[in-house]
């Protein structure tokens, strides 16, 4: 009787164990699918004109709450629905429920939107983003997985860089090229509007960038990586140059100018120097940036030509404020003096994410026939639109991004990572700089991408452990499968 016991225990303890592994097997399958189904889903929402038709967004939302329920079980299997971030994403969260909230109805009163449908079509679309943002958070948790995000964001930028570059070459007068609403003379690359396309050439440039300068510490003796780095480089550079996007060229500058400043954060520790050897270091490295600025400023209006000048000429009279006003009221300036009236009228809490365009035909001075439908200006529109309560919540987001990047930068020790963390915060502050004119945020696919750099540039996943942890995984038992 008791070895029938003993038996029966034993072939439970086994059982047990055998559900054991295949449920560790089953979390370490979805744990792959889910990283692969998110670069996947970031190369697809790039295609059509960086998703800006609703069926398109909504195919985007349904594949990002999808891969969330995919999470959930995974998570059930392992015990652990960890997401490292919390202060990136409280934020964003609680924007996504002020947006849901400007919507509704309270006590039988308007909504606070003046469009409460796409407020709602807002809230849900961040919501999504927030949740793509916690799964890059969670599942680029490896070395390999940080290299193949930094390289899918490039490959994407490049793929559609050579389509821009080769759609000016060859559409010529046809009404479109490969994509129905691509008319010539429009837009650039697979976007229909060029400024739209400069924000994801910027993004990508400054990734690259930071890999390169700051991550060639860890292949010193390897000059082809450089080259190939370089040759990334180049159609970047070119497709964004072609586009003639004036916001984009100058955002651009500012990133060069701005690695160039900060390059030695990237760097190795030094041993010290005098006050003088300080002076000199820092004076070399301002005039190598001036010098850097000065060729690549020469070497954009030579690439963009006639065209790039016209349009550079035009850039001051959107921004003078002497100019006498146009007829339509449509420069930039012009459109920044009604959102800021429109922000004044509803201060505390905006007219509603998604109603800027219901709301401005009532401050907005023109004959009416043409009236803008964004503030060319994210941050004016945030507050128009948000008012006080979305302004503050998106100024918790941006410093709780800087603190949490200083301090990743500070704490990495492995060069590369430091390259890709740099690199991101350069591609950030880019699209920090072209969001004053611009609304490229405003597409899925460089909302996508900014949210990607703000998981490089801020994760705390240390991908360089001491030798200790490394020795004790090693005769862990389930170190391959979670590897």
């Amino acid at each position: 009787m008791d070895r029938t016991w003993e038996s029966a225990i034993s072939l439970d303890a086994s059982a047990a164990q055998r559900k054991g592994m295949t449920s560790v097997r089953l979390a370490h399958l979805l744990d792959r699918t889910i990283f692969g189904s998110l670069l996947a889903l970031m190369a697809g929402v790039a295609i059509p004109y960086g998703t800006v038709e609703p069926w398109w967004e909504s195919l985007f939302e349904c594949a990002a709450f999808l891969l969330a329920a995919l999470y959930l079980i995974e998570g059930w299997l392992r015990d652990s629905w960890q997401v490292r971030g919390g202060a990136l994403l409280a934020p964003l969260l609680g924007l996504a429920t002020f947006a849901w909230g400007q919507s509704l109805s309270w006590a039988g009163a308007a909504p606070i939107s003046a469009d409460p449908y796409n407020t709602k079509r807002f809230a849900v679309k961040l919501l999504a983003l927030v949740l793509a943002c916690a799964l890059f958070l969670r599942y680029t948790n490896t070395r390999n997985r940080m290299r193949t995000l930094v390289f899918s964001i490039i490959g994407v930028a490049v793929a559609s860089a050579v389509f821009g570059l080769l759609r000016q070459t060859a559409q010529g007068d046809a009404p479109d090229f490969i994509l129905p609403f691509l008319p010539a003379g429009t837009g650039y690359g697979q976007f229909i509007n060029r400024n739209h396309f400069a924000f994801l050439m910027e993004l990508a440039l400054g990734l690259t960038l930071g890999v390169l300068l700051a991550g060639r510490a860890e292949h010193q003796r390897s000059r082809s990586r450089w080259l190939i780095g370089i040759a990334i480089s180049l159609p970047l550079w070119m497709a964004l140059v072609l586009s003639n996007s004036r916001g984009g060229i100058f955002s651009m500058l500012c990133q060069v100018l701005f690695v160039a400043l900060i390059y030695k954060v990237g760097r190795a520790s030094q041993p010290a120097v005098t006050i003088r050897q300080r002076v000199w270091r820092r004076s070399g490295q301002l005039a190598l940036a001036a010098c850097l600025l000065l060729t690549l400023a020469g070497g954009t209006v030579w690439i963009g030509g006639d065209p790039l000048i016209a349009r550079l000429e035009t850039a001051a009279d959107e921004v003078n404020l002497d100019q006498p006003p146009s007829s339509e009221g449509i420069r930039r300036v012009e459109v920044w003096r009604s959102s800021w009236q429109l922000s004044h009228a509803y201060w505390l809490t905006g007219v509603g994410f998604g109603g800027y365009w219901a709301a401005i035909p009532q401050y907005h001075e023109g004959s009416g026939r043409l009236i803008p439908e964004e503030a060319h200006n994210d941050y004016l529109e945030v507050l128009a639109s948000g008012g006080l309560i979305g302004a503050l919540l998106a100024g918790w987001f941006l410093a709780a991004l800087v603190w949490r990047a200083q301090r990743a930068l500070r704490l990495t020790r492995d060069p590369w990572q430091r390259g890709a963390r740099l690199g991101a915060l350069t591609g950030l502050f880019a699209v920090a700089v072209h969001s004053v004119f611009d609304f490229g945020l405003h597409l899925t696919v460089n909302a996508l991408v900014a949210l990607a750099l703000v998981v490089i540039a801020t994760s705390e996943e240390q991908f360089d452990p001491p030798v200790e942890a490394l020795n004790a995984q090693a005769f862990h038992p389930t170190h391959e499968l979670y590897s």
